[in-house]
C-alpha cells in the first residue's frame, strides 16, 4: 500500500484565523492592549482609539526607535490603526458609534463605571443597539468586589494576591516578581474570553459582556500554593524559588557554572533541564540525556 500523500504545504495567502473580525481597542498601557495586540496578530483588524495626549506607554521610554518611538508601546501596538478621540465630549462619542457600526469586538480598561457615565454602558446602550457586539472589559478588582471600582497596577496585583510572599529568599523578604506576570495573564484571559463570546455568537448571533481583572488572574497564579493553603492551613513562604514538591525547582550558583534544574518525580526517570554557563576552558559538555542546554 502507498504511503499517503504529504499534506499540502499552506498557501503564503492562507487567511489568519481572525481574519475579517473587527477590533475597537480604547484601552491603554498593558493588559488590555495586549489582549487586542494578540486578536491582531491572528488577523483581526484592530483601530486603537487613543484620548487627544495619546494612550501613557507612548511615553514609557527609553529605549526608543529611530522615528523616536518608544519600545514598549510599539510591543503591545503594532499591526493596529490608531484615532484620537475625546470620549468625554459629546462629538467624541458621536464619532465612536460610528465606529462601532459593524464591529465585533470592543476591548476597554475604564474604571469601572465610566463607560456608563459617558452614556456607553453595554448593558443599558451599546447591547440593544449592536446586538452582536461582544465586550471586554479589563479592570483591577472589577465592579462589584469588595474593592471594586479602584484602579489597579501589576504591581499592587503581586503584593495583595500574595505573589511577591512567594518570590525571593527568607532573607531578602517579599520581591516583586521582574515582569509584569499579572498584566500578561489578565491580557490572555480577556482574550480567551473573546474567543469564547465569539464561539458563543456563532450558535446564538448575540454578543455578550466579557470581564477581566488583575484581582482574578493574581489568585490564579497562586496555584499551587492556594490550593495547598486550602488542603493543609500553612502558608507559602518565600524560599529560594523552591517549589514545594517531592523534588524541588530551585537555582544554584555554583563556583563554576549557574544552574537551574526541575523535576516532577522523585524517581531516576524524573525529567531534568539544566541552563549552565561555564569558562571557556572547560571542555566537558553535558550529557543528552539531562537535555541539559548550555552556552559558551
Amino acid at each position: 500500500m502507498a504511503d499517503p500523500a504529504p499534506p499540502a504545504a499552506p498557501s503564503a495567502a492562507a487567511p489568519r484565523a481572525l481574519e475579517g473580525l473587527r477590533v475597537l481597542d480604547l484601552s491603554r498601557v498593558l493588559a488590555s492592549p495586549l489582549c487586542a495586540q494578540m486578536l491582531a496578530d491572528h488577523g483581526a483588524s484592530v483601530v486603537k482609539v487613543e484620548p487627544p495626549d495619546g494612550d501613557e506607554s507612548r511615553h514609557f521610554g527609553p529605549p526608543l526607535d529611530e522615528r523616536g518611538e518608544v519600545a514598549y508601546f510599539g510591543a503591545l501596538n503594532c499591526g493596529k490603526r490608531s484615532i484620537a478621540i475625546d470620549l468625554s465630549r459629546p462629538a467624541g462619542r458621536v464619532l465612536l458609534e460610528r465606529l462601532l457600526v459593524g464591529a465585533d469586538v470592543l476591548v476597554e480598561n475604564f474604571l469601572p463605571g465610566t463607560m456608563e457615565k459617558w452614556g456607553l454602558s453595554y448593558e443599558s446602550t451599546l447591547a440593544a443597539r449592536h446586538p452582536r457586539l461582544i465586550y471586554c472589559s479589563v479592570s483591577g478588582f472589577g465592579a462589584d468586589y469588595p474593592l471594586g471600582g479602584l484602579p489597579d497596577y501589576d504591581a499592587v496585583a503581586q503584593a495583595i494576591c500574595g505573589l511577591m510572599s512567594t518570590n525571593g529568599t527568607p532573607e531578602s523578604g517579599p520581591l516583586r516578581l521582574g515582569v509584569p506576570v499579572v498584566d500578561h495573564l489578565t491580557g490572555h484571559n480577556a482574550m480567551v474570553g473573546v474567543l469564547l463570546a465569539l464561539a458563543a455568537r456563532g450558535a446564538t448571533g448575540r454578543g455578550q459582556r466579557v470581564e477581566a481583572t488583575l484581582f482574578d488572574s493574581g489568585l490564579a497564579l497562586q496555584m499551587p500554593h492556594a490550593s495547598n493553603w486550602y488542603y493543609s492551613g500553612a502558608c507559602r513562604r518565600a524560599s529560594a524559588a523552591r517549589t514545594p514538591t517531592s523534588r524541588p525547582t530551585t537555582a544554584t550558583r555554583p563556583p563554576t557554572a549557574r544552574s537551574s534544574s526541575a523535576s516532577s518525580t522523585t524517581g531516576s526517570s524524573g525529567a531534568s533541564a539544566h541552563a549552565w554557563s561555564a569558562p571557556r576552558s572547560s571542555a566537558r559538555r553535558p550529557s543528552s540525556p539531562l537535555r541539559r542546554c548550555s552556552r559558551r
